[in-house]
């Protein structure tokens, strides 16, 4: 892919998107309220033009500055976001209740997800600073992989953020120290940590990867079906396959890693938590399937958490699961009692020859009559590709989130509520004959009878 910015052998791409949450103006004030995040910025370029070798006129980093009013916007942040070689976020409690702050995290993290799927070494091109004090409380679950060095620019940086060294005169020296210590950091992350550009996303499309709190669920159930080496057919490719369910990988030509791993990763980058689980280890919650003859019954006993029960679902599924009899006898099971908040995902790599065979194509009219419900629901939807076929991880990866907001839709629309837990409240019980005498009197109001 050619790089935006480059001419002959330099690299002159920003070194940093500056994220960061606008202030609303506060009265009559004109006064611009982000002055002070914008002086932060320039004294960041600042910087990093004397610790590098970046030609005059190239500039050091990005920041929107008031561009969200103007025609263009998103393309130029998605755009940079897709070719700046380090993301920057200003962390305070506005950061994370900003939409489009999470817009821009979650574009960033997924460049970096797809570098590591295409088998790049560990990239940490993330380097969060400070703006105000932030409680580990108030970290989203999405961003708990990302290291935040408190006390990296001193005690007082880390009560305070840059925006209280920045007010008080007196600290004027410890502001210096740090904001030349985090341009020192985002030229280290640049050089350690190569990152490729790669092609801009939708910004309207994209994600938040800070998901409001209190507003749903934040669990998400994923299980897996899919064969293992031992139970495929003899003549079916063993490549995508390992010893368990979850070793599932069917892009392996863009992958080194399992479907699972990577979905689960892409999940809990939208601030959700993430349950996985093969199907074949659970109690699918449906009515028992028959053994077929010669088999024996299934062992009775405890009941672990069906597949479907207390959070939203998604099922990945591969069709060459429905080779084993027993299995596609339970995924039909399941359909009959999967609730409206379960939704599938069908992997169908278009790369994969006995996929697109005559084979291919008889198993997946075979997935139609198995799992009729939960396809048919997938259907009606805007994500209806994660039913029909989801050719490449690329759209895998489009379809994912789409999938995950339809399942917690349901999930608010449709789940019981469930009591809180206490103590069982039992109905007083009278004691002897129930008469007149134990009704209270009416009132004497001192009228008339």
């Amino acid at each position: 892919m050619e790089i935006p910015g480059r001419t002959g052998s330099a690299d002159n791409r920003p070194y940093f998107f500056l994220s960061y949450a606008h202030t609303p103006r506060s009265g009559a004030s004109d006064q611009d309220p982000d002055y002070w995040v914008h002086k932060l910025f320039r004294d960041l370029c600042d910087h990093i033009m004397a610790l590098t070798d970046l030609p005059a006129g190239t500039p050091a980093g990005f920041i929107d500055r008031e561009m969200r009013s103007g025609q263009g916007w998103p393309e130029r942040l998605s755009e940079n976001l897709a070719t700046c070689r380090v993301f920057v976020p200003l962390l305070s409690a506005r950061y994370f209740a900003s939409e489009d702050c999470g817009r821009e995290w979650y574009a960033f993290n997924d460049r970096m997800r797809a570098a590591k799927d295409r088998g790049a070494r560990s990239v940490d091109a993330i380097v969060p600073a400070l703006w105000t004090h932030v409680g580990y409380d108030q970290l989203p679950d999405s961003i708990s992989h990302i290291h935040l060095e408190r006390n990296a620019f001193g005690i007082r940086y880390a009560t305070t953020g840059f925006y209280g060294l920045m007010k008080l005169n007196r600290y004027l020296d410890e502001y210096e120290e740090a904001v030349l210590g985090l341009a020192h950091q985002i030229v280290r992350a640049a050089n350690d940590s190569p990152l490729a550009p790669c092609r801009p996303r939708p910004y309207a499309t994209t994600p938040s990867a800070f998901k409001p709190r209190g507003h749903g669920p934040r669990h998400i159930r994923l299980t897996v079906a899919a064969p293992t080496v031992d139970d495929l057919p003899v003549h079916r490719d063993r490549t995508p396959y390992g010893d368990d369910p979850q070793d599932w990988n069917p892009y392996h030509r863009e992958s080194t890693r399992p479907l699972s791993e990577l979905a689960e990763e892409a999940i809990r980058s939208l601030d959700y938590r993430v349950t996985v689980t093969s199907f074949d280890d659970e109690d699918t919650g449906g009515p028992a399937p028959q053994p077929a003859e010669g088999e024996a019954p299934p062992q009775s006993g405890a009941e672990p958490e069906g597949p479907q029960a207390g959070h939203p679902g998604i099922l990945l599924i591969d069709p060459w699961a429905l080779t084993e009899e027993l299995r596609r006898r339970r995924l039909k099971a399941y359909d009959s009692t999967a609730p409206a908040w379960t939704n599938a995902i069908v992997p169908w790599c278009r790369r994969d020859a006995q996929c697109q065979s005559e084979e291919g194509e008889q198993l997946t009219e075979e997935l139609y009559r198995t799992l009729p419900g939960i396809l048919e629901r997938g259907r009606r939807t805007d994500c209806r590709i994660a039913v029909n076929g989801v050719p490449s991880l690329k759209a895998f990866n489009d379809v994912l989130p789409a999938v995950v907001a339809n399942s917690t839709r349901h999930y608010m629309r449709n789940a019981e509520a469930s009591p809180p837990p206490g103590p069982k409240y039992t109905k007083p019980r009278l004691e002897g004959p129930v008469s007149g005498a134990l009704l209270p009197e009416p009132p004497d109001h001192g009228g008339a009878a």
